[in-house]
């Protein structure tokens, strides 16, 4: 499918993942509607709108669909918002924080599902295009998905989910000519990243089989690009993770 000239819905738009993939899609011709929590400090883009919404909102997460709709016709939906706090179920103080826990699913897969239903919605009410298609839909989960490490079970439930949605989600929607594929990234060079120190960075780049280094967000971008292109990739959840596999801690 073209993403030139059609809108585009990118949550977590302000920085990292969310950022790059805006740029990506602007850059081929995309009107961008990115959405964040807090936009003020987020980049100027040409072709990225900004709309600060929370995705945990029905209310606010439909407001952005149908402005971005109504420049439409909305066909491309990637979600990146996301946030990724540490606990052990048994700490230090005791045991995890139960509100947190359900915190990190609400914004992780309640926010990613949300923000999928309400904008399938609109994308099943455009004209179709060749072979019935209408749109696509990227979702974002984690190699944690697979190998979540100590203090990330809140972070690794949430993302699972993410994967678990993903197949029946296509099948649910196929119908409507629009598809549903995931990426699972390993260890991004983003924003949060760049507070630690150098020799912390390079040991996680050690643990990455090749290319021995950090993935950038430009490569995020790139392979959201490649499956919007590639209309016959669906119901798939895509590894970028130089082959890792995380370990226990």
């Amino acid at each position: 499918m073209q993403i030139d000239n059609v809108s585009a819905l990118v949550t977590g738009a302000a920085s990292g993942l969310g950022n790059a993939t805006a740029a990506a899609l602007a850059a081929r011709g995309a009107r961008v509607f990115g959405l964040d929590l807090d936009v003020s400090s987020a980049p100027e883009i040409d072709g990225v709108t900004y709309v600060e919404t929370d995705v945990t909102s029905e209310a606010e997460v439909r407001q952005a669909v149908e402005l971005a709709a109504e420049a439409g016709p909305l066909r491309v939906v990637v979600n990146c918002a996301g946030i990724g706090p540490s606990a052990r179920i048994l700490g230090r103080n005791g045991v995890h924080d139960l509100g947190l826990y359900a915190k990190v699913i609400q914004v992780n897969l309640i926010g990613t599902f949300t923000v999928l239903a309400l904008a399938a919605e609109a994308i099943a009410a455009t004209e179709p295009l060749e072979h019935g298609q209408r749109g696509v839909i990227v979702n974002t989960a984690s190699v944690a998905a697979y190998e979540g490490q100590i203090g990330q079970v809140a972070y690794a439930s949430s993302k699972g989910g993410v994967v678990g949605l993903t197949l029946p989600a296509a099948r649910d929607l196929a119908q409507h000519g629009i598809r549903v594929n995931t990426i699972a990234p390993g260890i991004v060079e983003t924003p949060m990243l760049a507070t630690v120190s150098e020799e912390f960075r390079a040991g996680l780049a050690a643990g990455i089989p090749f290319p021995q280094r950090l993935a950038q967000p430009s490569e995020y971008a790139a392979l959201v690009a490649f499956i919007v292109d590639h209309d016959y990739l669906n119901g798939e959840t895509v590894r970028m993770d130089g082959a890792l596999r995380m370990a226990p801690r």
